[in-house]
């Protein structure tokens, strides 16, 4: 029982910390687009194919607003939020339950 104890601590510990950074790697795109970023710098192709697979529905779905807003990192950013404390939440619970 401890290995299974041990195994969803540390599964809720990575999860946390891979949403985590997939949180400011977003942060980071929605920054770089308030600018006019060189689409051939490798960071900003990075960033763009990193988060391209998810923005790219939530945009689909939330047209931009009448003044050009893309409010789709806003909408990603509390979706993780959300999964850091709902799924992470339950991974720890389940460690300590």
């Amino acid at each position: 029982m401890a290995i299974m104890t041990n195994f969803f601590g540390a599964l809720a510990q990575v999860v946390d910390l891979v949403l985590s950074i997939y949180m400011w790697i977003v942060i980071a795109r929605a920054l770089i687009s308030w600018v006019n970023p060189d689409p051939y710098n490798p960071v900003v192709r990075f960033l763009v194919r990193a988060t391209d697979p998810v923005l790219r529905p939530v945009q689909r779905l939330v047209p931009t607003w009448k003044l050009g807003i893309d409010v789709s990192p806003i909408i990603v950013i509390l979706v993780i939020m959300f999964l850091r404390r709902f799924l992470v939440g339950i991974l720890f619970s389940l460690s300590h339950g």
